[in-house]
This record gives C-alpha cells, sequence and structure tokens, in this order.
C-alpha cells in the first residue's frame, strides 16, 4: 500500500501503528532525505541546478524547500532529479521485505515513486488541524503555509485516494480506523 497525506495530518502515526502490526514501513521522505546527501544519487544534480543551497559540502534542505515550495516549477525541476533515485530506493526496500505486507509512507500524491496498481491510503483530517499539529511540533508556521500551498488540497487527496483514513479523533480513534483498515485490505483479494 502507499500511505501518504499532506502535511500534519498523522501519516507518521498511522506508520507507527502499522508496523506494531508487523508492516513494514518504507518511509519515502527519508530516503527523499538520502539521495541528497553528499554521496547521494541526487545530489550533484541538485548541487548543479540550484547552487545557492550548497552549505559545507551538503544540501541545505531548509534552503531548498524555501525555494521550491514557493515555486511549482521549481519543485516540479526537483522531483524530476529526485523521484527517479527514490523510486529506485523504494523497489529494493520493497524487495527486502519479503511476505510482510507493505506500506510506503510518501508525503505526496506518488506520480511514478510506486506500482500505480497498490491501494492508495490517505490520512485526513482537515487543513486547521493539520496546521496545528505541524505547527505543534515545532514547524515554522511560514515554512507549514508554504508546504500546505504546495501540496494538493484535500479534495485532491482524497479522489486519489482508495483508501481513507480519518484522523480527526484522538489516538484510540486512530488506531480503530487503522485496524479497520487492515481488516479490510487483508481480507481482500487482489
Amino acid at each position: 500500500m502507499v500511505l501518504s497525506g499532506g502535511i500534519g495530518s498523522g501519516k507518521s502515526t498511522v506508520a507507527e501503528l502499522l508496523e506494531h502490526r508487523g508492516w513494514k514501513v518504507i518511509p519515502g521522505d527519508r530516503l527523499g532525505h538520502e539521495v541528497l546527501e553528499p554521496d547521494g544519487e541526487a545530489f550533484e544534480a541538485v548541487a548543479r541546478t540550484w547552487p545557492e543551497v550548497v552549505r559545507d559540502g551538503r544540501i541545505d534542505r531548509g534552503a531548498l524547500a524555501t525555494i521550491v515550495f514557493s515555486d511549482p516549477a521549481q519543485l516540479e525541476r526537483l522531483e524530476a532529479i529526485t523521484h527517479p533515485a527514490i523510486a529506485r530506493r523504494i523497489a529494493a526496500a520493497v524487495g527486502e521485505a519479503g511476505d510482510r505486507p507493505v506500506a510506503v509512507e510518501i508525503p505526496i500524491i506518488a506520480g511514478g515513486l510506486v506500482d500505480p496498481s497498490w491501494t492508495r491510503v490517505v490520512v485526513d483530517a482537515p487543513r486547521e488541524v493539520r496546521f496545528a499539529r505541524a505547527v505543534a511540533r515545532g514547524g515554522d508556521p511560514g515554512d507549514v503555509e508554504r508546504r500546505m500551498a504546495s501540496q494538493p488540497d484535500r479534495e485532491t487527496w482524497l479522489r486519489w485516494a482508495n483508501e481513507v483514513i480519518d484522523n480527526t479523533g484522538d489516538l484510540a480513534a486512530l488506531e480503530e480506523e487503522v485496524d479497520r483498515l487492515v481488516e479490510r485490505i487483508t481480507t481482500t483479494p487482489s
């Protein structure tokens, strides 16, 4: 399955709950960070494209975010550089999962990162709830706004999804949502 949702939706919490239920969770966001490391597959191309974000031999992800989350064309350029490398890393991690069920946690609508036949699960909460969560966990309000503006709106997320997890309640309610999802996914024939 592909597990996604906008910033502050709670997809990382859902990923943790899936791990506790025996799933292999592949953190696409972390893989995205890894490809930007000095030895990562996307480092050189990103450094050539935006030399101003290279500081002390590393990509300053905050500086890069300021550029790409304020300009959709720049975000598209970044994704064209990073997504092929991230997709290869995801495929390798899926191969290492063996017989365990797999959830690939990604912060975007997947595009070409994963198999298009996989179940697309979106963790959903109203925008104001997501904003408050992202700021409460230390996000700069301006940066959170830019990131939210660069992501699809709620209706787009919901249209993309095959399954939706409602995360407007407390942790116990979220656990029930996850249990129902796991039950539906694991008992539905492929």
